[in-house]
């Protein structure tokens, strides 16, 4: 790097102040969505700018990437990074950074918390609580039980094996897809998505986003998990078809879902809305103070590596 301060592009503040300050200190920012002609600002300075800090859900394309002739790096707030065109910016010789690992607890706490929420009916008893029903002759369902159940994972990466881990805490035997077999895990390996789901009675979905991976868990997928499985997204909600999903569970033909994604959010289907089988959640699986905090960070540590070496810290391997 030159001594001169690097520009830095950024599309979205952090959510922590000191972060936000540390990418100050470093760097000449153009903090974008203060801007009234976003498009303006970019075309004036577009020969500057040679980072760009955006996150998992903030489209970051191709076409940005090549208005800035001098961008070298591209910092992402998130694990996932489906809404950034990676495969375009590496061929650009572009580094693009994530925030792994610091977010996989809390991820995979969600899924059981959400596993567990769904199996044993708890947003559907708090209703009835708050409904006062507890005293009248509605009688409450019955769940299901989650200890020594069969759970199968799709997609084994970091936030896989922390969820593998948890249900080894239930005493559940585990299975799991990926495109490919680890040889470094001791756990059963399933080629066929549709066997996966055959199979379980818990599947939950790990995968990451993008084309690759769109409507992986489709309606052969759902109607193989059966009406007396469950169906845990907290991923990507353009990985599972939404519609054969929601059909399923208004059928029967799927027992119930936990969901954190949706494939057009913030827009959540009606009818998973009126479904007791179903519990929703607005996309806050690292929504947590500490793991958010950590997320920032860990962008701003990227942002300053690349300044002061050339090279961010937790790069995107090449696509």
């Amino acid at each position: 790097m030159t001594t001169a301060t690097p520009v830095l592009l950024q599309l979205l503040p952090l959510p922590f102040p000191e972060a936000q300050q540390r990418l100050a200190q470093r760097f000449d920012l153009i903090e974008l969505w203060k801007e009234q002609d976003p498009d303006a600002v970019i075309a004036a300075r577009q020969n500057e700018i040679v980072a760009v800090v955006t996150s998992a859900m903030t489209p970051t394309s191709a076409k940005l990437i090549d208005k800035l002739p001098n961008l070298r790096a591209i910092c992402s707030h998130g694990v996932g990074y489906d809404a950034i065109d990676v495969k375009h910016a590496q061929k650009k010789g572009i580094q693009v950074s994530n925030t792994p690992d610091v977010l996989n607890d809390c991820v995979a706490d969600l899924a059981l918390g959400l596993l567990l929420a769904t199996a044993r009916r708890l947003g559907q008893a708090e209703r009835y609580v708050r409904s006062n029903l507890w005293s009248t002759d509605a009688k409450f369902p019955l769940g299901v039980k989650v200890s020594h159940k069969k759970i199968g994972i799709v997609g084994l990466g970091r936030i896989g094996m922390a969820i593998a881990q948890r249900a080894k805490g239930f005493d559940m035997e585990i299975r799991y897809h990926n495109r490919r077999q680890r040889t470094d895990v001791g756990l059963t390996y399933e080629p066929s998505l549709v066997e996966l789901a055959a199979w379980a009675d818990f599947l939950v979905i790990a995968t990451v986003g993008g084309p690759d991976t769109r409507h992986l868990v489709n309606d052969d997928v759902i109607k193989a998990l059966g009406r007396d499985g469950i169906l845990i997204n907290i991923s990507r909600g353009t990985v599972v078809d939404e519609t054969a999903m929601v059909n399923a569970l208004v059928s029967g033909e799927l027992g119930g879902a936990g969901l954190d994604v949706y494939e057009s959010e913030p827009t959540v289907p009606d009818a998973l809305k009126t479904l007791d089988n179903v519990v929703i959640v607005p996309h806050i699986a690292s929504a947590t103070s500490e793991t958010r905090k950590a997320m920032a960070d860990l962008v701003a540590a990227n942002a300053e590596a690349f300044a002061k070496t050339g090279n961010v810290i937790t790069p995107i391997p090449p696509l």
